[in-house]
């Protein structure tokens, strides 16, 4: 590094792993690079002659329309949820702590699934809303009960003390305190909306993402997929810009004291109680549906001869495809996660919001877009485990990042400095200091893209070897064609291996500690 510039090491700290990191965003923005290739091949008129057509803007509308409803409905649960557990003297706050986080561990698909074999001739938008609403308002529950466990009571108290009621003081001062963790998480809801593919599929309600599956599963239609596919790809970045420029445009909600203390509990009194009812019935609906659905097929699903050995299979063929796809994540987000660690700046910047620029496309659209790429690029990898696992690794990538620069931050750097004035070299550093401190977030970001590699749905359905089924892909088979019973034991096995992970980043949240009382 003596022969390099001071402004150049200033714009690019840390060569080696500013080189790495490239490395692996490339590799994990291929879906999107050769996305954009095939579609301008396509020619300008051809793209024009798709995507101008009443169907595709009735596309856009539907889905933009599903995503609207379900974002809103999820402030509304998730936000009334949070206050109710972490701020009101509401009976078995940490029982419903858990639950209303629960119904991370159920798919939408399964979800689905549920729903429709419990209600004959169920489908269309609003079934649609209603199970993507159940499944998702967790994603705004835990920021937001995150957020007021954190915030400063003081602000609150001082809003009371200047004659301020209690509904007064919850819409001017706690709403303004907890804007940037509801924001984050009605983000997240309307992505996973629009990136939805199983319980739009289940329900038979026209998005983009089940056209774009139609289209090439059944029609063959590769233009039209991939037309449609870069309309979506558009629609998720426009989310993206207008959370930024709004996360720009926000305040800072800063705490006024030094150690966090807990806000004073509001008494319910008489609304005590229908409280009570009504997070149950949403426990219901969105736990206790799914839950009577396994139960009441899961015995008919296993009785058949070979059944078992079936979701043996499937389950052993998801545990060896997860683990390929969270080694390789792992091996893409290592280097990633050390620079935006401990070499912030532009470049990182610039590499780590590339990296969630895949993981906000759908499944199906990465899965589209690698099979072309293996045709016709890497041939030797398509129907391949690995091309399987690059699909995990563009998905899932900034959770494995997210996991080690969380670990890596928490490192002191100070010990790998005592290292290299010892006489240790960067590889030597890395193998005997960094790596052992950054363990832990390793070992998180690899659990976690393992467990969500084995819920995932379009990108198996589309890139999976031929004659290799996973449990989420038996679970489709099987509900495609109405054999609801033969599916139940995929879906409850999914079910169970997505709760423990649930469970923890609960317990992980501080929302089941106890506090004192006041």
């Amino acid at each position: 590094m003596s022969g390099v510039p001071a402004g150049v090491r200033r714009l690019a700290p840390r060569p080696a792993l500013l080189a790495a990191s490239t490395a692996a965003v490339a590799v994990a923005t291929i879906p999107l690079t050769y996305l954009g290739v095939r579609t301008v091949e396509a020619g300008l008129d051809r793209i024009v002659a798709e995507v101008w057509t009443v169907r595709v803007a009735s596309l856009a509308l539907r889905s933009l329309g599903l995503a609207a409803v379900v974002t809103t409905a999820c402030v509304l649960l998730g936000v009334g949820s949070a206050y109710l557990v972490t701020r009101t003297d509401l009976p078995a706050r940490r029982a419903f702590a858990v639950l209303a986080a629960l119904p991370l561990a159920v798919p939408t698909y399964i979800a689905a699934f549920s729903w429709v074999s419990l209600v004959d001739a169920l489908e269309g938008f609003w079934p649609a809303a209603l199970v993507l609403t159940l499944c998702s308002y967790p994603y705004v529950f835990l920021p937001v009960a995150a957020a007021l466990r954190g915030a400063d009571p003081a602000q609150e108290e001082v809003s009371r003390s200047l004659g301020r009621g209690g509904w007064q003081t919850f819409t001017q001062v706690t709403l303004r305190q907890i804007r940037p963790a509801t924001a984050a998480g009605a983000l997240l809801v309307a992505l996973y909306v629009l990136s939805d593919f199983g319980a739009v599929a289940i329900l038979r309600t026209d998005t983009f993402t089940r056209a774009i599956f139609v289209a090439f599963d059944l029609g063959f239609d590769r233009t039209g997929a991939l037309v449609l596919s870069c309309v979506l790809v558009l629609l998720t970045v426009l989310l993206l810009t207008g959370e930024t420029v709004t996360r720009r445009r926000g305040a800072r909600y800063a705490r006024l004291g030094g150690a966090r203390r807990p806000a004073a509990r509001l008494r319910l009194g008489a609304a005590r109680w229908p409280a009570l009812a009504a997070l149950l019935a949403v426990a219901a609906l969105a736990l206790g549906v799914p839950a009577v659905s396994l139960a009441r097929r899961l015995l008919a699903g296993v009785s058949r001869p070979g059944a078992l050995t079936e979701v043996a299979a499937a389950a052993g063929n998801s545990l060896v495809l997860a683990s390929a796809g969270a080694a390789l994540t792992m091996l893409l987000a290592l280097p990633l996660g050390l620079l935006v660690a401990r070499a912030p700046g532009p470049l990182t910047t610039v590499l780590d919001r590339m990296a969630y620029i895949s993981h906000a496309l759908p499944g199906v659209v990465v899965g589209l877009s690698l099979i072309f790429f293996g045709i016709n690029v890497a041939y030797p990898l398509y129907q391949t485990t690995w091309l399987l696992a690059l699909a995990y690794a563009a998905l899932f990538l900034p959770l494995a990042v997210g996991s080690v620069a969380g670990a890596a931050a928490q490192a002191p750097p100070g010990l790998e400095e005592v290292a290299r004035s010892l006489g240790k070299g960067p590889w030597s550093v890395l193998r005997t200091v960094t790596l052992p401190l950054t363990l832990p977030g390793i070992g998180a970001g690899a659990a976690l893209v393992f467990l969500t590699g084995m819920k995932e749905l379009p990108a198996t359905l589309l890139l999976r070897p031929t004659g290799t089924d996973t449990l989420a892909t038996q679970l489709w088979t099987n509900t495609a064609v109405g054999a609801y019973a033969a599916a139940t034991p995929y879906a409850a096995l999914l079910v169970a291996i997505s709760a423990l992970p649930t469970w923890l980043l609960v317990a992980r949240s501080g929302l089941l500690d106890k506090e004192e009382r006041r």
